[in-house]
Parts: C-alpha cells; sequence; structure tokens
C-alpha cells in the first residue's frame, strides 16, 4: 500500500508547528501535524508576553490551536516521528507512513536540568528561567539565581530589573572577578558554597540549603539551564547544518541548508517565547507555500509542454 502523501508534514505540535498548520491550511495545502505530545511549557500553570493571551495556561493554547487548524482540514496525529527518509517518507512510531512533499521540524527543545533536589519537582512553577515569562509574578520578592552555566551571573543581572532582594549562589560556577563587582555593583547578593536542595513547605520553594545547612529564605529562584534542541536526530539525518549546540541553522524565513526542510521555533532558538516561535511558525508556513507554488507551476508548464 503506498504512503498516503500530503503536501507538508509538521514534526511537533507546539505554537510553531500550529500556527504554520494554520497558516497552511489556509492557504488549502493538504497538512498533517504530528506531535509526540511533550511541550516545553506543560509545567507552567501560565504563558506571559502574547498579546491577547498573557496569562492562558499553555495547554489551553494548543487546545484552541488544535481546533483551529482542524477546521481548515489540518491531520492531527498523536504519535512520535521515528524517520525520515529519503523523499520525505515519514515513518512513526506507531507504524504509520505518510510521505510529503515538503517537511517543517518544530519538535522544541529539552532543558537540562542541574540534579540539585528539589528542581524538576518545581521546574516552571517558581523555579523559573525566563523573566520574561515569570518575572512580573515574583517581582519585589526575595529571588535566588543558581550559578550553573555560563552566563549565570549575566542573568542574574537581567533578573536584577524584576527585584531588588536578589542572591546569586554561585553553587559550581566559575565566577570571574568582572562578574563578580558587576553583581555586587547592582547590589546583588552573593552567596558561595554547593546548594544542597531547595526547601520546598506546602508546594511552594520558600529557601535554598547549602551543603553546610545554612538556609537562606527565598521565594523563587530562577536558572539558566543548558538546552538541548527536541529532534530525535531528524535534523542530523536529513542533512541539516547544525551549530556548534546542535541547533539548526535556519535563514530568515526558517529554510535549513536541506531543499524541502524548513524548521521553526524553539528547535531553532531556545530562547524563543511562545510568541516567537508562534511567528517563526508562520513565516516559514508562508515560505513553504510560496516553494510549493513554484514547483505546482513548474510541473503545470512541464505537463503542457508533453501534450503538445
Amino acid at each position: 500500500m503506498d504512503a498516503e502523501t500530503f503536501d507538508v508534514a509538521i514534526v511537533g505540535g507546539g505554537a510553531a508547528g500550529l500556527s504554520a498548520a494554520l497558516v497552511l491550511g489556509r492557504a488549502r495545502r493538504r497538512v498533517v501535524v504530528i506531535d509526540a505530545g511533550a511541550p516545553r511549557n506543560a509545567p507552567a500553570a501560565h504563558m506571559q508576553g502574547f498579546l491577547s493571551r498573557d496569562g492562558m495556561p499553555p495547554a489551553e493554547l494548543l487546545i484552541a490551536g488544535r481546533a483551529e487548524v482542524s477546521s481548515y482540514g489540518v491531520e492531527l496525529v498523536e504519535d512520535r516521528v521515528r524517520t525520515i527518509d529519503a523523499g520525505f517518507v515519514v515513518r512513526l512510531a506507531g507504524g504509520r507512513v505518510v510521505k510529503a512533499r515538503r517537511v517543517l521540524i518544530a519538535t522544541g527543545v529539552d532543558d537540562e536540568l542541574p540534579a540539585i533536589p528539589g528542581v524538576r519537582e518545581r521546574w516552571g512553577r517558581d523555579l523559573l528561567h525566563c523573566p520574561y515569562c515569570h518575572g512580573w509574578e515574583v517581582r519585589d520578592q526575595p529571588i535566588g539565581v543558581l550559578g550553573t552555566q555560563l552566563g549565570s551571573a549575566q542573568h542574574a543581572l537581567l533578573i536584577r530589573q524584576w527585584s531588588a532582594d536578589l542572591t546569586f549562589f554561585v553553587h559550581d560556577y566559575e565566577l570571574s572577578a568582572s562578574e563578580e563587582s558587576q553583581l555586587r555593583a547592582r547590589g546583588i547578593r552573593i552567596v558561595r558554597g554547593e546548594v544542597a536542595r531547595l526547601v520546598i513547605e506546602t508546594d511552594r520553594i520558600t529557601g535554598v540549603e547549602l551543603s553546610d545547612g545554612q538556609v537562606l529564605p527565598r521565594t523563587a529562584v530562577f536558572i539558566r539551564p543548558a538546552n538541548r534542541p527536541h529532534a530525535d536526530g531528524l535534523l542530523a539525518g536529513l542533512g541539516c547544518e547544525l551549530d556548534e549546540g546542535g541547533f539548526v541553522k535556519v535563514d530568515a524565513a526558517g529554510q535549513t541548508s536541506t531543499l524541502g526542510v524548513w524548521a521553526a521555533g524553539n528547535v531553532v532558538d531556545p530562547r524563543a517565547q511562545v510568541i516567537t516561535s508562534a511567528g517563526a511558525g508562520s513565516a516559514a508556513a508562508i515560505a513553504i507555500n510560496a516553494d510549493l507554488v513554484q514547483e505546482d507551476v513548474r510541473l503545470a508548464v512541464q505537463e503542457v509542454a508533453t501534450q503538445r
């Protein structure tokens, strides 16, 4: 049995993937969205910074988005893509095989968290990463910043915008002299020593405990996590050029170095917010449709020529 053919297969049904599907569905393209059901912002109760949707729970945005794209004939498939073979033959973990003329990868990113007790339990709740997403909600509170990754001190300087009561926990971070002077100049307290755990009481962070037993009261903690593109090797398998961090390189419209393959959202830029990812998905969809139009015209001209 031949594989079912679509104009576009979109891998990933988050903000980027669904926005692209909406544009392509409205352009009367035959589209399938394949989503494994593990959005990055699932632990968060609300999303912020999305004009007209500020404060909406992320799950509600996805529900609304799925309903919208379905109304334009887009097919939604809950499954994981196992491989994408030559000719854009997409093989799903559940056994289904589809074929596409073009592919958009919008699978997002994984946040790699340190093995500190309490971190994973509070992730997306009061253990936070993006001040633009969560800073307003914890403004003027006693906030901590964990030093775990390159750039953690700069992250603390950014978060200082939302609270003057800020403590930078050095933990295992290699704090430079210039970074230390900048933190102190901004009134950020510096605490050295390994962080043992986040103190959690009545389902909320109440402090940060050091390895010597000292507990410093905090009501929210920020971290700059390491990021890994959540593409399950699909981009590399398609021959797309990646940067040093493993993120795919794209042009302004989201096209990768592999013809016929686009990428959008956090799989391209881990710092992109929901609204940014949605915009990238929309831009990629417009570029994909334009590319398909060119191919449609070329094939039509060839067909007419063969009939003469």
